[in-house]
Order: structure tokens, then sequence, then C-alpha cells
């Protein structure tokens, strides 16, 4: 009696520790930058998490930026306390990339994306979504979020001031002179808004280079390509919004305050505006949207904003687990979530379906507007080395100085030019 006593101890044990085993759970430490963002973000894990109730996401405090999550995510890489699951900006992820190579720590999706079944990545992602992720054509993330830049503007404004709400201007000095017209409208109204003087990271600098067609770097990869005209364009371009566009020289916040208080013509922004602008707004005034103007129809370019989830985990486990929450948040239920939670360009191409966002764009066309620009779309590409951040926080505060007229436009692109090359230099 006492040996069969030992013997269904023994069994209940063993039972106990499979159920135990089947019922531990993943925890995944996850990282993304913009505060602001936390709904969305949560929106996604709790659905994963539905999906799959043995892993779960808990977020750590997000950094105001992308740049300032870079750097908090390097000091985390020297202290070994990096997170599983990272949602790099696309513009640094090079430098993270390099940066963990040095350790060893580089987590290449290679081996994942292998183990999927048929046509999987293909069915899911375009090839220019894919290369957004890519360090020297290797796949070290997937893309979350996606934007081009786009302007919203108080349709009201525009028809006061004499414009055409439905044909809006897709040409700079037609924007200019519509943003002086808005201006004369009534007192304490300001025509335009291109905050790239205080950005926070280079998306708005870099796009008035690229919409020329021109380069960012050398071909050496060492010295910026904007020394001559394509740079002092860009940043006459900028001062002519101050002087010809009645822009006021504001913070990224206060014009978007502005704007949403009908006190502002257009802004230049994320299309992830789309759900905030339109919530903020009401039916205060008719809100719309346009795409980002060419000055080269041929072959100029916007960069594309967002970020890539990328593992950091080292554990084969968590990795493992990592990876299914990154496959689950740019397919597309996770996709549906996060582009209706922000207004971000969808990642995956089967979320463009009806059942999914397909109809939602029909009835919504202010959030499409991004979507409109796929076609000239180019990768937000980083500076080589280290130095990103410092390079441009540098850049920004001559843009500044020109557009508040303290420094020519010549005066600032030598500025400008010198202290990159310098930080390149490093």
């Amino acid at each position: 009696m006492k040996t069969v006593r030992r013997i269904l101890m023994g069994l209940s044990v063993s039972a106990l520790c499979a159920v135990s085993a089947q019922a531990e759970t993943i925890t995944l430490d996850a990282m993304h930058a913009w505060p602001g963002h936390n709904p969305f973000y949560e929106k996604v894990a709790q659905a994963f998490t539905k999906e799959n109730p043995d892993i779960i996401v808990r977020f750590r405090a997000s950094p105001p930026s992308y740049d300032e999550a870079h750097q908090a995510v390097l000091r985390s890489m020297m202290t070994g306390q990096l997170p599983d699951v990272y949602f790099s900006g696309f513009h640094l992820l090079p430098e993270l990339v390099h940066a963990l190579q040095r350790r060893k720590q580089a987590v290449d999706l290679k081996s994942f994306i292998d183990k999927e079944q048929g046509q999987w990545l293909e069915t899911n992602y375009e090839p220019s979504v894919l290369k957004l992720a890519q360090v020297q054509g290797t796949q070290y993330g997937l893309a979350f979020n996606a934007s081009t830049p786009v302007i919203f503007y108080n349709a009201d404004l525009v028809k006061k001031a004499g414009g055409d709400p439905d044909a809006f201007p897709t040409d700079w000095p037609s924007l200019v002179a519509l943003a002086a017209k808005i201006a004369k409208t009534s007192e304490g109204i300001n025509g335009m808004a291109y905050d790239v003087h205080a950005w926070p990271d280079d998306w708005l600098w870099r796009a008035l280079i690229m919409e020329q067609g021109a380069p960012i770097m050398n071909p050496d990869g060492k010295t910026v390509a904007f020394s001559g005209q394509s740079g002092l364009h860009a940043l006459q371009k900028a001062r002519n919004f101050v002087t010809d566009g009645a822009m006021a020289l504001r913070d990224f916040d206060q014009s978007r305050q502005q704007f949403v208080s009908g006190k502002l013509g257009f802004i230049f922004a994320s299309p992830n505006s789309a759900k905030a602008f339109s919530e903020l707004i009401g039916s205060r005034f008719a809100l719309r949207s346009s795409v980002f103007p060419l000055e080269n129809k041929q072959s100029g370019k916007v960069p594309t904003g967002g970020n890539a989830m990328m593992i950091l985990a080292k554990d084969q486990q968590r990795q493992e687990a990592a990876w299914k929450f990154i496959k689950f948040a740019t397919g597309p239920v996770g996709q549906t979530a996060a582009v209706l939670g922000s207004g971000y360009m969808p990642t995956n191409k089967l979320a463009l379906q009806p059942e999914y966002l397909g109809d939602f764009y029909k009835k919504n066309p202010n959030w499409e507007t991004s979507l409109k620009q796929i076609a000239y779309a180019s990768p937000w590409g980083g500076y080589p080395g280290n130095n990103g951040v410092q390079i441009w926080r540098t850049q920004r505060d001559i843009i500044g100085s020109v557009m508040r007229g303290k420094i020519t436009p010549q005066d600032g692109l030598a500025q400008m030019v010198e202290a990159t090359n310098a930080l390149l230099a490093k």
C-alpha cells in the first residue's frame, strides 16, 4: 500500500510539473519611442497575447524621440540590459546594427524567415518595405510603422484665401504664395509650418534635399553631398517659408496646437497625425491632406520615416517568442490595429485588403495620402559612424539660425557641411 501511495504521489508531482511547464509564460521586454504612441502599441501587444496567451509583452518607458531611444539602447547595450524587442527608427538602424555587431549581438532574421512556410515573406511584404529594415542587404528587422511627410491643411482657410481646397498646390512657389494669402485673411493667422528647425530628427531636412532628386552622401560615404546647389537651395527654401510663407518659428508641439485651433493654414507632418488631428479638430473646420511637393518630378524622393522591429534577446527561447510578436505586429491584424490607432501607413500588403484597411481608406481619404507617395518613397538613411544624433542636433541649430535670418543660407550651408563632415570623420 505504501508503495502504491509513493507511485501515485510521484505521478501527481510529475503531472503538476507538466501543467506548470505548459502554463509557464514568457514576458517580453520591449521598447519604442514617442510616449504618445503608447496606446496603439499596447493595443497591438494585447491582441498578440490574446492569440498567444503564453507570451506577454511589457513595454519600457518610452523615450521622447527616436534619437533619444537610440541613445538609451546604446547605454543598455553597454550595461547588458538590452530589451528583447526594440523598435528602431529607420535612420538609426545601421548605426545600431554596427554597434551590436562589434559585440556579436546583432540578430539576423534570416534563420527565422527561412522557417516560414511557402511564400510567406513575398505574400506579406513589398521588397521596398523589406529594404527599410536591411543593413547591407541583411534583414535585421521588419518595418512596423512607415510614413512619408504629408501636408495637412485647413480647407476653410484655403477657401477664404481664394484657394481651391479640391485642387491644393503641389509645387513650392504656389504653396508659399497660398500661405501668404492665408496669413492675410485674419489677424493672428499664420500661413504655413515646416518645422525643420525644431524637428526631433532630420526627416524634414532630408526631405528638402531628396525632393530635388539629390543625394545626402557622396559615393565615398565619408562626406555629405549637399555642399553645393542642393543644400543651398534647401536652406534658401527654408528661409523663404518664413519671409514669404508667413511661417512663425515655433516648436514642434506649438505648431500642432496652432493648427488644430484653426490659426494655421497648413502644416507638414507625419501621416500619423491624421488620427490626432481629426479627434482634436472635430467639426471646427474641414481637415484635408495633400502629398509632399517634389521639385524634381522625375527623380525626386521623399524619406520614409517610421521604425523597424528588431530582436535583441540573446536567449533562443526568448528570440523565438520575439519573432512571433514581430510576425504578428507586422502582419495584417497587427498592422490594422497599429494604423487605426496611429494613422501610419501599413507595412503589410495583406492589410490593404477590404476586410482589414481597404474599406477604411475609401471612407477616410486623409489617412490614405501617404500611400499615394509610395512610388517615390525612399529609405530614410542614417549617417555612417556613431554620431548620427549629434550630427542632426548640430545641423538643426544652424538651420534654425538661417530661418531666423541670423546667418545667410550660404554661411549656414558652409557651417553645416564643415560640422557634419568633421563629425563623420570621428
